[in-house]
């Protein structure tokens, strides 16, 4: 099983996340490749069984980097159905939009056919921050990376 955690990140902060997610990731024994998102390419994606995708918050939704990856990938409209996807996000305040921004994230994922899992306990829809990463942040982070290993591990 092979993942792929993806992000783009300006000033640290989702990087940091993407970061967590991927510890949490080698903990259960998953391997994991940890890319900024100009490094990967559409194709890229077919390989893995899993994708995560972070992105800071910019007016409610992903960073254009990250949207940009996903038009690529309609070349590959339908490849990755079956796929476990996830997403995470970090924005400047409370409201800012991070639950939006996770969830644009998502749509792109459901609609190539991938699989989400959300979260009765922790973040719903995908780890988020506030600002800087804080204990809340990194829990959610861990927390999601065990949550995502073991649906993986059932797909």
């Amino acid at each position: 099983m092979q993942i792929l955690i993806s992000y783009y990140s300006r000033g640290g902060h989702t990087k940091q996340m993407a970061e967590l997610i991927r510890e949490g990731l080698q903990k259960e024994k998953v391997e994991t490749d940890l890319l900024p998102v100009d490094q990967v390419e559409p194709e890229d994606l077919l390989k893995y069984d899993g994708i995560i995708v972070g992105s800071p918050t910019y007016y409610g939704v992903c960073a254009a980097e990250i949207k940009a990856l996903f038009d690529k990938s309609v070349a590959f409209h339908g490849k990755l159905d079956g796929k476990l996807g996830g997403a995470f996000s970090s924005a400047a305040n409370v409201g800012g939009g991070n639950e939006t921004t996770v969830l644009s994230i998502l749509q792109m994922m459901l609609i190539h056919g991938m699989v989400v899992q959300g979260d009765w306990k922790g973040d719903h829809y995908g780890p988020v921050s506030v600002g800087e990463v804080d204990d809340r942040a990194r829990e959610n982070c861990v927390r999601f990376a065990q949550r995502f290993a073991r649906r993986a591990r059932r797909i």
